[in-house]
Protein backbone atom coordinates (compact mmCIF):
# COMPACT_ATOMS: atom_id res chain seq x y z
CA UNK A 1 0.00 0.00 0.00
CA UNK A 2 2.88 2.70 0.83
CA UNK A 3 4.22 1.43 -2.83
CA UNK A 4 1.08 2.54 -4.03
CA UNK A 5 1.11 5.55 -2.57
CA UNK A 6 4.26 6.94 -3.16
CA UNK A 7 3.81 5.76 -7.33
CA UNK A 8 -0.26 7.67 -6.96
CA UNK A 9 0.94 10.42 -7.83
CA UNK A 10 2.90 9.89 -10.88
CA UNK A 11 0.08 7.44 -12.20
CA UNK A 12 -2.34 10.48 -11.60
CA UNK A 13 -0.03 13.11 -13.42
CA UNK A 14 0.30 10.57 -16.19
CA UNK A 15 -3.27 10.26 -16.24
CA UNK A 16 -4.09 13.87 -16.82
CA UNK A 17 -1.22 13.49 -19.72
CA UNK A 18 -3.29 10.69 -21.01
CA UNK A 19 -6.61 12.57 -20.49
CA UNK A 20 -5.19 15.49 -22.69
CA UNK A 21 -4.25 12.86 -25.21
CA UNK A 22 -7.69 11.55 -25.59
CA UNK A 23 -9.58 14.83 -26.08
CA UNK A 24 -8.68 15.21 -29.51
CA UNK A 25 -9.41 11.42 -30.56
CA UNK A 26 -12.55 11.74 -28.92
CA UNK A 27 -13.53 15.12 -30.89
CA UNK A 28 -12.52 14.39 -34.07
CA UNK A 29 -10.90 17.83 -34.69
CA UNK A 30 -7.63 18.80 -36.31
CA UNK A 31 -7.97 22.24 -34.08
CA UNK A 32 -8.10 20.35 -30.84
CA UNK A 33 -5.73 17.94 -31.42
CA UNK A 34 -3.25 20.99 -32.53
CA UNK A 35 -4.42 22.68 -29.05
CA UNK A 36 -3.57 19.75 -26.73
CA UNK A 37 -0.52 19.56 -28.89
CA UNK A 38 0.11 22.80 -27.38
CA UNK A 39 -0.95 22.37 -23.91
CA UNK A 40 1.73 19.11 -24.10
CA UNK A 41 4.23 20.69 -25.20
CA UNK A 42 3.92 23.54 -22.63
CA UNK A 43 3.75 20.86 -19.98
CA UNK A 44 6.98 19.02 -21.03
CA UNK A 45 9.10 22.59 -21.12
CA UNK A 46 7.32 23.41 -17.53
CA UNK A 47 8.04 19.65 -15.95
CA UNK A 48 11.75 19.61 -17.43
CA UNK A 49 12.11 23.04 -16.40
CA UNK A 50 11.02 22.26 -12.49
CA UNK A 51 13.91 19.82 -12.12
CA UNK A 52 16.34 22.62 -12.04
CA UNK A 53 13.61 25.70 -10.62
CA UNK A 54 11.65 23.65 -8.29
CA UNK A 55 13.80 20.78 -6.92
CA UNK A 56 17.07 22.89 -6.50
CA UNK A 57 15.65 26.45 -6.76
CA UNK A 58 17.74 28.01 -9.52
CA UNK A 59 15.78 30.11 -11.35
CA UNK A 60 16.12 29.95 -15.27
CA UNK A 61 14.55 33.03 -17.64
CA UNK A 62 16.52 31.57 -20.31
CA UNK A 63 15.25 28.01 -20.55
CA UNK A 64 13.79 28.34 -23.56
CA UNK A 65 17.63 28.26 -24.98
CA UNK A 66 17.84 24.45 -25.26
CA UNK A 67 14.58 24.51 -26.99
CA UNK A 68 15.95 26.60 -29.48
CA UNK A 69 19.34 25.14 -29.92
CA UNK A 70 17.75 21.64 -30.19
CA UNK A 71 15.30 23.00 -32.53
CA UNK A 72 17.77 24.75 -35.18
CA UNK A 73 20.32 20.89 -34.83
CA UNK A 74 17.26 18.97 -36.16
CA UNK A 75 16.25 20.76 -38.42
CA UNK A 76 19.76 21.55 -39.65
CA UNK A 77 19.79 17.23 -39.84
CA UNK A 78 16.59 17.30 -41.49
CA UNK A 79 16.57 19.76 -44.04
CA UNK A 80 20.44 19.86 -45.07
CA UNK A 81 21.79 16.60 -44.03
CA UNK A 82 18.91 14.12 -44.94
CA UNK A 83 18.81 12.58 -41.17
CA UNK A 84 15.96 10.92 -40.52
CA UNK A 85 13.06 12.80 -37.74
CA UNK A 86 14.46 10.08 -34.95
CA UNK A 87 18.02 11.02 -35.78
CA UNK A 88 16.80 14.75 -35.49
CA UNK A 89 15.50 14.48 -32.00
CA UNK A 90 17.87 12.27 -30.26
CA UNK A 91 20.77 15.34 -31.62
CA UNK A 92 18.92 18.27 -30.23
CA UNK A 93 18.37 16.46 -27.05
CA UNK A 94 21.93 15.62 -26.95
CA UNK A 95 23.20 19.49 -28.03
CA UNK A 96 20.81 20.74 -25.36
CA UNK A 97 21.98 18.79 -23.07
CA UNK A 98 25.73 19.12 -24.07
CA UNK A 99 25.43 23.02 -24.38
CA UNK A 100 23.63 22.43 -20.44
CA UNK A 101 27.27 20.37 -18.93
CA UNK A 102 29.45 23.17 -20.91
CA UNK A 103 27.24 26.51 -19.31
CA UNK A 104 27.02 24.40 -15.90
CA UNK A 105 30.77 24.96 -14.45
CA UNK A 106 30.41 28.64 -15.49
CA UNK A 107 27.18 29.88 -14.57
CA UNK A 108 25.73 27.24 -11.55
CA UNK A 109 28.47 28.86 -8.70
CA UNK A 110 26.38 32.06 -9.29
CA UNK A 111 23.17 32.07 -7.27
CA UNK A 112 20.00 33.89 -7.01
CA UNK A 113 20.00 36.87 -9.34
CA UNK A 114 23.19 36.93 -10.66
CA UNK A 115 22.02 33.24 -11.96
CA UNK A 116 18.48 34.17 -13.53
CA UNK A 117 20.37 37.22 -15.23
CA UNK A 118 23.25 34.88 -16.30
CA UNK A 119 20.74 32.57 -17.86
CA UNK A 120 18.99 35.63 -19.69
CA UNK A 121 22.42 36.64 -21.23
CA UNK A 122 23.31 33.28 -22.74
CA UNK A 123 19.70 33.03 -24.45
CA UNK A 124 20.37 36.25 -26.12
CA UNK A 125 23.96 35.18 -26.87
CA UNK A 126 23.09 32.10 -28.41
CA UNK A 127 20.54 33.72 -30.44
CA UNK A 128 22.86 36.17 -31.60
CA UNK A 129 25.44 33.48 -32.67
CA UNK A 130 22.35 32.14 -34.72
CA UNK A 131 21.63 34.38 -36.46
CA UNK A 132 25.08 35.52 -37.53
CA UNK A 133 25.62 31.67 -38.13
CA UNK A 134 24.96 30.54 -41.95
CA UNK A 135 24.96 26.84 -42.29
CA UNK A 136 21.75 27.95 -40.03
CA UNK A 137 20.31 30.28 -42.38
CA UNK A 138 21.70 33.56 -40.32
CA UNK A 139 18.09 36.04 -39.16
CA UNK A 140 16.34 34.14 -41.95
CA UNK A 141 16.19 30.89 -40.73
CA UNK A 142 15.75 27.67 -42.79
CA UNK A 143 12.43 26.35 -44.42
CA UNK A 144 11.77 22.71 -44.80
CA UNK A 145 11.17 20.98 -48.55
CA UNK A 146 7.56 19.56 -47.71
CA UNK A 147 8.97 16.79 -50.04
CA UNK A 148 10.15 15.73 -46.78
CA UNK A 149 6.70 14.82 -45.42
CA UNK A 150 6.31 12.42 -48.07
CA UNK A 151 8.81 9.93 -46.44
CA UNK A 152 6.31 9.99 -43.38
CA UNK A 153 3.29 9.65 -45.34
CA UNK A 154 2.40 13.55 -46.44
CA UNK A 155 1.77 16.26 -43.93
CA UNK A 156 -1.66 14.77 -42.10
CA UNK A 157 0.46 11.73 -41.36
CA UNK A 158 3.09 14.38 -39.99
CA UNK A 159 0.65 16.18 -38.08
CA UNK A 160 -0.81 12.64 -36.40
CA UNK A 161 2.60 11.48 -35.64
CA UNK A 162 4.35 14.49 -34.13
CA UNK A 163 1.27 14.89 -32.10
CA UNK A 164 1.99 11.31 -30.56
CA UNK A 165 5.64 11.95 -30.12
CA UNK A 166 4.92 15.04 -28.63
CA UNK A 167 2.61 12.76 -26.22
CA UNK A 168 5.28 11.06 -25.55
CA UNK A 169 7.99 13.28 -24.67
CA UNK A 170 5.27 14.81 -22.30
CA UNK A 171 4.81 11.86 -20.42
CA UNK A 172 8.86 11.20 -20.42
CA UNK A 173 9.48 14.75 -18.82
CA UNK A 174 6.44 13.73 -16.15
CA UNK A 175 8.44 10.26 -15.26
CA UNK A 176 12.11 11.96 -15.44
CA UNK A 177 10.60 14.35 -13.28
CA UNK A 178 9.20 12.21 -10.75
CA UNK A 179 12.50 9.67 -10.74
CA UNK A 180 14.46 12.56 -9.93
CA UNK A 181 12.40 13.82 -6.98
CA UNK A 182 11.68 10.13 -5.32
CA UNK A 183 15.48 9.18 -5.60
CA UNK A 184 18.58 9.78 -3.41
CA UNK A 185 19.82 12.40 -5.86
CA UNK A 186 16.33 14.48 -5.87
CA UNK A 187 17.00 14.37 -2.07
CA UNK A 188 20.47 16.03 -2.47
CA UNK A 189 18.84 18.75 -5.34
CA UNK A 190 15.87 19.77 -2.53
CA UNK A 191 18.82 20.03 0.08
CA UNK A 192 20.42 22.86 -2.11
CA UNK A 193 16.73 24.74 -2.34
CA UNK A 194 16.57 24.48 1.48
CA UNK A 195 20.28 25.49 2.01
CA UNK A 196 23.14 25.11 -0.72
CA UNK A 197 25.71 25.51 2.27
CA UNK A 198 24.47 23.02 4.70
CA UNK A 199 23.73 20.68 2.01
CA UNK A 200 27.87 20.41 0.86
CA UNK A 201 28.19 19.87 4.92
CA UNK A 202 25.68 17.26 4.96
CA UNK A 203 27.76 15.56 2.34
CA UNK A 204 26.01 16.40 -1.06
CA UNK A 205 28.42 17.40 -3.74
CA UNK A 206 26.73 20.61 -5.15
CA UNK A 207 28.36 21.84 -8.24
CA UNK A 208 28.25 18.34 -9.98
CA UNK A 209 24.50 17.78 -8.61
CA UNK A 210 23.42 21.22 -9.93
CA UNK A 211 25.12 20.16 -13.10
CA UNK A 212 23.21 17.16 -13.50
CA UNK A 213 19.91 18.48 -12.73
CA UNK A 214 20.95 21.35 -15.38
CA UNK A 215 21.63 18.48 -17.60
CA UNK A 216 18.53 16.81 -17.34
CA UNK A 217 16.43 19.89 -17.53
CA UNK A 218 17.52 20.52 -20.59
CA UNK A 219 17.78 17.32 -22.74
CA UNK A 220 13.64 16.98 -23.36
CA UNK A 221 12.73 20.56 -24.50
CA UNK A 222 16.13 19.64 -27.14
CA UNK A 223 14.35 17.01 -28.60
CA UNK A 224 10.70 19.21 -28.15
CA UNK A 225 12.41 22.06 -30.19
CA UNK A 226 13.09 19.47 -33.23
CA UNK A 227 9.81 18.02 -32.52
CA UNK A 228 8.36 21.57 -32.76
CA UNK A 229 9.81 23.03 -36.16
CA UNK A 230 10.11 20.04 -37.92
CA UNK A 231 6.18 19.99 -37.73
CA UNK A 232 6.22 23.67 -38.77
CA UNK A 233 8.59 23.04 -41.26
CA UNK A 234 10.36 26.78 -40.52
CA UNK A 235 12.73 27.84 -38.46
CA UNK A 236 14.25 31.67 -37.70
CA UNK A 237 15.86 32.79 -34.52
CA UNK A 238 12.86 35.46 -33.25
CA UNK A 239 10.98 31.64 -32.84
CA UNK A 240 13.54 29.57 -31.48
CA UNK A 241 14.82 31.96 -28.48
CA UNK A 242 11.55 33.55 -27.03
CA UNK A 243 12.72 35.14 -24.17
CA UNK A 244 8.68 34.90 -22.91
CA UNK A 245 8.58 31.66 -23.18
CA UNK A 246 10.81 31.14 -20.50
CA UNK A 247 8.79 33.33 -18.42
CA UNK A 248 5.91 31.91 -19.32
CA UNK A 249 7.15 28.13 -17.91
CA UNK A 250 8.43 29.75 -14.83
CA UNK A 251 4.50 31.08 -14.68
CA UNK A 252 3.34 27.59 -14.93
CA UNK A 253 5.60 25.99 -12.71
CA UNK A 254 5.40 28.39 -9.78
CA UNK A 255 0.95 28.50 -10.58
CA UNK A 256 0.98 24.76 -10.44
CA UNK A 257 3.87 24.22 -7.23
CA UNK A 258 7.56 24.14 -8.03
CA UNK A 259 9.11 21.29 -7.07
CA UNK A 260 6.36 18.70 -7.26
CA UNK A 261 5.27 16.48 -10.01
CA UNK A 262 1.70 17.22 -10.86
CA UNK A 263 2.19 21.10 -10.05
CA UNK A 264 4.05 21.89 -13.70
CA UNK A 265 0.88 20.10 -15.25
CA UNK A 266 -1.66 21.86 -13.98
CA UNK A 267 0.48 25.50 -14.24
CA UNK A 268 0.50 24.06 -17.83
CA UNK A 269 -2.91 23.26 -18.54
CA UNK A 270 -4.32 25.98 -16.34
CA UNK A 271 -2.00 29.17 -18.09
CA UNK A 272 -2.90 27.68 -21.44
CA UNK A 273 -5.95 27.75 -21.06
CA UNK A 274 -6.34 31.41 -19.90
CA UNK A 275 -3.57 32.29 -22.76
CA UNK A 276 -6.42 30.94 -25.04
CA UNK A 277 -9.45 33.08 -23.68
CA UNK A 278 -7.03 35.99 -23.77
CA UNK A 279 -5.64 35.83 -27.42
CA UNK A 280 -9.14 35.32 -28.87
CA UNK A 281 -10.22 38.17 -26.62
CA UNK A 282 -9.76 41.67 -28.40
CA UNK A 283 -9.20 43.75 -25.37
CA UNK A 284 -6.36 41.09 -24.23
CA UNK A 285 -4.82 39.44 -26.72
CA UNK A 286 -1.96 41.79 -26.82
CA UNK A 287 -1.14 41.93 -23.05
CA UNK A 288 -1.09 38.33 -22.71
CA UNK A 289 2.33 38.69 -21.26
CA UNK A 290 1.51 41.60 -19.05
CA UNK A 291 -1.38 39.11 -17.55
CA UNK A 292 1.34 36.54 -17.42
CA UNK A 293 3.21 38.87 -14.77
CA UNK A 294 0.37 40.20 -12.82
CA UNK A 295 -0.31 36.08 -12.39
CA UNK A 296 3.39 35.52 -11.58
CA UNK A 297 2.99 38.51 -8.75
CA UNK A 298 -0.13 37.38 -7.84
CA UNK A 299 1.56 34.07 -7.01
CA UNK A 300 4.31 35.33 -4.81
CA UNK A 301 1.88 37.42 -2.83
CA UNK A 302 -1.03 34.82 -2.20
CA UNK A 303 0.42 31.20 -3.23
CA UNK A 304 4.25 31.37 -3.19
CA UNK A 305 3.51 27.63 -3.32
CA UNK A 306 1.49 27.38 -5.69
CA UNK A 307 -1.53 24.80 -6.21
CA UNK A 308 -0.18 21.91 -4.97
CA UNK A 309 1.58 23.53 -2.14
CA UNK A 310 -1.65 25.26 -1.09
CA UNK A 311 -3.60 21.95 -1.07
CA UNK A 312 -0.15 20.07 0.47
CA UNK A 313 -0.68 22.93 3.92
CA UNK A 314 -4.47 22.74 3.36
CA UNK A 315 -4.43 18.77 3.62
CA UNK A 316 -1.46 17.28 4.73
CA UNK A 317 -2.24 14.05 3.89
CA UNK A 318 -2.47 15.00 0.40
CA UNK A 319 1.43 15.01 0.57
CA UNK A 320 2.13 11.13 0.29
CA UNK A 321 -0.01 11.25 -2.20
CA UNK A 322 0.55 13.71 -4.33
CA UNK A 323 4.23 14.37 -4.46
Amino acid sequence: MSRFKQSFGLIFSLLLVALIVIWPLYTQKATDRETAFVILRAIALAASLNILLGYTGYVSFGHIVFFGLGGYVGFYLISVQQQSLWVALLAGGAAAGLLAWLLGAAILPLRGAYFALATIGINEAVRAFINNFEPFGGPIGMNLNFQVYKDYGGPAQVFQMTFWIMAGLTAAAVILSYLVKTSKFGLGLLAIREDEDAAEVIGVVTPRAKTYAYVLSAIIPGMVGALFFFKNGFIEPANAFPLHSSIESIVMVMLGGQGTVLGPILGAGLYQGLRGLLLINPVFKNIQLAVSGIILLGIVLFIPKGLIGWLHDRYPKLRKVLP
